[in-house]
């Protein structure tokens, strides 16, 4: 369903998936990665568990919620991608530190 524009090839970012060495592209926020490694859900659903992926790619929606350094419940979407980032599922509800 997602693929890359034919533009030129970007630089790699290298980043953790899950505790896993990944790439993703120069310019990409998190969900495009996410999207571009072919990771369909980044989140569970707290009540059901079901799992979501990006959807609206603006910040509207709050279906990429992923954890990005320790810091749970960013858009995924709205987050650049960054080297040596550490990208989590997000599991669940959590906790907005107030």
């Amino acid at each position: 369903m997602f693929r890359r524009l034919p533009d030129p090839p970007a630089p790699p970012i290298p980043f953790t998936l899950d505790g896993e060495a990944v790439q993703g592209a120069a310019g990409d926020t998190v969900a495009a990665a996410l999207l571009a490694l072919g990771r369909a859900a980044c989140r569970d659903t707290a009540v059901s568990g079901t799992p979501r992926g990006p959807y609206c790619m603006m910040g509207v929606c709050f279906d990429c919620l992923v954890v990005v350094d320790g810091v749970g419940n960013r858009q995924g979407c709205l987050v650049p991608l960054r080297p040596g980032m550490a990208v989590q599922t997000q599991r669940g509800r959590r906790e907005t530190g107030r």
